[in-house]
């Protein structure tokens, strides 16, 4: 360790140098009492930086709750607009979805009880019902299968996603010129290059990687309930990808128009293609939106485990009692409008990217190889934003799970913390965040690739000229991607309510975790400049 004192980030005021000032101000009383050799020192004179408004002193410890261990004094409803918003997008998407499912239920008959007995020959129909319980079936495997490799072999799990999404990437881009889709083909080879050159990179940082996963596994078996949040997340993400795979059937099954006049819901007019549109678009959006609204949910009660660990775990009084459960009923109450204007930023980032994600397929599906290549990189570009805006989003998730701040706010502090304490730097050369980005992008990869199979094999009569395969497989892909990523957020959690708790009391880790910390300094000795900046 340098010989300089550390600058501590304390939630109520900011930065400031005390080298004996630690987060959450209640940790100095916990741990006089505890005797952990731990004795807080005098604060240093520098004057401190802004920080938020400073609250009273905490109760006495030990604490016996999550409320008492973080407490907001004066808590309220942040960003409750957003909040509203969202709710009223929702309310929105659950009338589209009970219009179109009743009428698609009066003309069952017509759209088929199966696979091969629709007479619908324009639009989708039960078959791609059926496509669609196959995907989230293979997407509910795959995403739990994914996270058991996690918690049981950390560090073959990175080298096998890292293995598997460049074999994957190179045989689907094979198979696709195999079968003369030449833009497509394309497309996955040049991803497959990428992949490769990517996973070169990683190899020096795999240790440290795979010690960073083991640490959170081991504090997941030991603490809270994180494997069944993670469960219970995925399940309602699959349950309402499911009710969204219907909805976008009957929205076509309702207001697709038929040049021959055959579709009984057209029967009084009304029908039209930019009703279609809209709708798609509509629902689209509530689904992304609604979807990261799961995810950074769990994300913000897993961080709430997290962060009662770090703090409290060796403490006199120990974790405080029902943390998991402390940290769900804040994300879901006072940070209820943040999670949701945190999430509505990255949902309006994904529309981009599916739009990008449609388009290319459709220009790779008329051969046009440039068009599709062109489009693929634009994707890339938005794939790249929505990747730092999500890993600010987290850490930024990771302050309002422990303190109740207001999204902005809170991103602020957070963007400051990470810039003056240096854990930037050990954001940039952990790999989880790729890792479990590339594993929930093979996992969407396979359901695409499943979608486009499935339509191959049964030649629906409304897909007779491919017209609907780059849709089908684009929202094939987006069920896979999203059921993968709330069954993997709690491991991506973990990592990081640890980097920002040690960028908020690095001082901790050293006296309450040596063990984790000396390993990392041997692993990675730059995180003595990073948390001691």
């Amino acid at each position: 360790m340098s010989g300089q004192a550390a600058s501590y980030y304390d939630p109520n005021q900011g930065f400031a140098q005390e080298p004996g000032k630690v987060k959450p101000d209640n940790y100095n009383n916990d741990h006089e009492q505890g005797g952990n050799g731990y004795q807080p020192q005098q604060p240093a004179p520098e004057p401190k930086l802004p920080g938020p408004p400073e609250y009273p002193d905490h109760p006495p410890p030990p604490y016996s709750t999550f409320d008492e261990a973080f407490k907001i004094e004066q808590p309220k409803w942040n960003d409750i607009w957003a909040g509203l918003l969202l709710i009223a997008v929702f309310l929105g998407y659950v009338a589209v979805s009970g219009y179109t499912i009743h009428s698609y239920a009066v003309n069952k008959g017509f759209n088929g009880g199966g696979i091969y007995d629709s007479h619908n020959d324009f639009s989708l129909d039960t078959n791609t019902l059926v496509l669609f319980i196959f995907v989230l079936c293979v997407a509910l495997v795959f995403s739990w299968l994914y996270f058991l490799g996690a918690r049981y072999f950390t560090k073959t799990f990175i080298w096998a996603t890292g293995i598997l999404n460049i074999v994957f990437a190179l045989a689907t881009g094979i198979y696709y010129i195999a079968k003369k889709q030449y833009g497509g083909g394309i497309v996955f080879l040049v991803f497959g290059v990428f992949a490769i050159i990517c996973f070169i990179s990683w190899i020096p940082r795999i240790p440290f990687t795979a010690f960073m996963l083991q640490t959170t596994m081991d504090v997941a078996r030991n603490y809270g309930h994180v494997f069944l949040v993670s469960a219970l997340g995925g399940i309602i993400t699959v349950a309402f990808s499911a009710w969204f795979s219907v909805t976008l059937v009957a929205i076509y099954v309702k207001f697709e128009p038929d040049s021959s006049g055959t579709n009984p819901s057209c029967a009084n007019g009304g029908c039209s293609r930019a009703k279609v549109i809209g709708l798609v678009v509509y629902v689209t959006f509530a689904m992304y939106w609604f979807s990261e609204w799961i995810k950074n949910t769990v994300h913000t009660t897993i961080a709430g485990v997290y962060g009662s660990w770090y703090f409290w775990s060796k403490s006199a009084g120990g974790m405080p009692k029902g943390s998991t459960r402390g940290a769900f009923r804040r994300a879901t109450t006072y940070s209820f409008g943040s999670i949701s204007l945190g999430s509505l930023i990255i949902a309006i980032i994904q529309m981009m990217r599916q739009a990008c994600s449609v388009a290319q397929r459709q220009e790779a599906a008329q051969g046009n190889i440039i068009g599709s290549i062109a489009i693929w990189v634009l994707g890339c570009f938005i794939s790249l934003l929505d990747w730092l805006v999500t890993l600010f989003n987290r850490y930024a998730f990771c302050h309002i799970a422990l303190y109740g701040k207001a999204y902005i706010p809170a991103a602020k502090d957070t963007w400051k913390m990470m810039r003056d304490r240096g854990v930037d730097a050990l954001v940039q050369d952990c790999l989880i965040g790729p890792v479990l980005t590339m594993g929930s992008v093979f996992v969407s990869y396979v359901c695409a690739l499943l979608a486009y199979l499935y339509l191959q094999y049964t030649k629906p009569a409304y897909n007779a000229n491919g017209d609907f395969t780059p849709v089908i497989m684009a929202f094939s892909f987006v069920i896979g991607l999203q059921v993968c990523q709330v069954f993997m957020t709690p491991i991506g959690s973990g990592v990081e309510t640890i980097f920002v708790a040690m960028g908020w009391d690095p001082q901790v880790m050293i006296n309450d975790h040596p063990d984790i910390y000396y390993k990392l300094v041997q692993l990675y000795p730059r995180v003595q400049q990073a948390i001691h900046a």
